[in-house]
């Protein structure tokens, strides 16, 4: 039974062909919510691939297997994928793709658990910079404001989330400023961004070896920011957006020669300053019909056999 080989043999050419197609490409920084939906497609589509060849393969090893996956299908079909002519290798690759599974949820909790760590100890620091007055009743206001020297705004997710800027960056930022950093955060959460930015964390902590992982990584904390920006800068103006970037971060000498962990700020306020036309809508559509078939295709090839048996 050749098909796991097959199903690996098109994880490992989307790993390495997906990529690279959207670094040649012109249009993810100029559509970055479209870029987000492809890098997606491009992962599921391998890990669908990993997935699919370890239940063939596990139902090939092992007959109890195949009878679960294989159950109420035609005995045409059931021969078509000719169960139990496996060696030594379907059990191999059974039980390494399976203890990747394991590992990739196991680093997926430990992330969550991490984040949620992090957003605790937030709020408790929250709670102790801008305690209640006395007679204050804890409410459901979003924003808080903080004192502080660094111009800064976050969004805090939770319940209830929270919209944290500083004094310094009250000071700092002029006219509607304030109000495009706000519409960023808010463009982050309403996108459920953080999710994003776990599940790409937990493949590239848990396969640091594997390429694909750690450039979905590096490029969903590029493409999130790209399309809060552009969030904001629909509302209150690209200016206006770049402005805002320029005041709250001038400070942390991202605009210096060094790079710092702010590096991607003055690509930011260069795209926001000179904006390439945004695709024509049918185009946007056709690019997300396309990434959407990229999932699409290991499941095509897995019923294949099953198919022709039919047929």
């Amino acid at each position: 039974m050749i098909l796991p080989a097959v199903l690996l043999l098109l994880g490992v050419l989307t790993a390495v062909v997906g990529p690279r197609l959207l670094a040649r490409a012109d249009w993810p920084d100029r559509e970055p919510v479209v870029a987000l939906w492809a890098w997606q497609c491009v992962i599921a589509a391998v890990l669908l691939c990993c997935a699919l060849s370890m239940t063939f393969s596990a139902a090939a090893a092992w007959r109890a297997v195949g009878w679960h996956v294989f159950t109420g299908a035609p005995v045409a079909v059931v021969e078509a994928y000719t169960l139990g002519t496996a060696g030594l290798w379907a059990h191999v690759t059974a039980v390494v793709l399976a203890c990747g599974g394991l590992w990739s949820g196991a680093m997926l909790v430990r992330e969550i658990a991490r984040a949620r760590a992090r957003r605790r100890a937030r709020r408790a620091e929250l709670r102790r910079r801008a305690p209640l007055l006395p007679g204050e009743e804890p409410g459901s206001d979003r924003l808080v404001v903080l004192e502080g020297d660094r111009p800064d705004a976050w969004w805090l997710p939770g319940t209830p989330p929270r919209l944290v800027v500083t004094t310094a960056a009250l000071r700092r930022l002029k006219g509607r400023q304030l109000d495009a950093v706000l519409a960023h955060e808010r463009g982050h959460a309403r996108a459920r961004h953080d999710w994003l930015l776990h599940c790409s964390s937990a493949l590239a902590d848990g396969f640091p070896q594997v390429p694909v992982f750690s450039a979905f990584r590096d490029e969903m904390h590029r493409l999130v920011e790209l399309a809060a920006d552009d969030t904001a800068s629909r509302r209150f103006g690209r200016l206006t957006t770049a402005l805002a970037l320029v005041e709250l971060n001038e400070d942390r000498g991202v605009f210096g020669p060094c790079p710092t962990a702010h590096a991607h700020v003055p690509a930011r306020v260069h795209r926001l300053l000179t904006p390439g036309d945004r695709l024509p809508p049918s185009r946007r559509l056709r690019l997300t019909a396309t990434a959407s078939l990229v999932p699409a295709l290991p499941v095509v090839v897995a019923f294949l056999p099953g198919l022709r048996a039919l047929g």
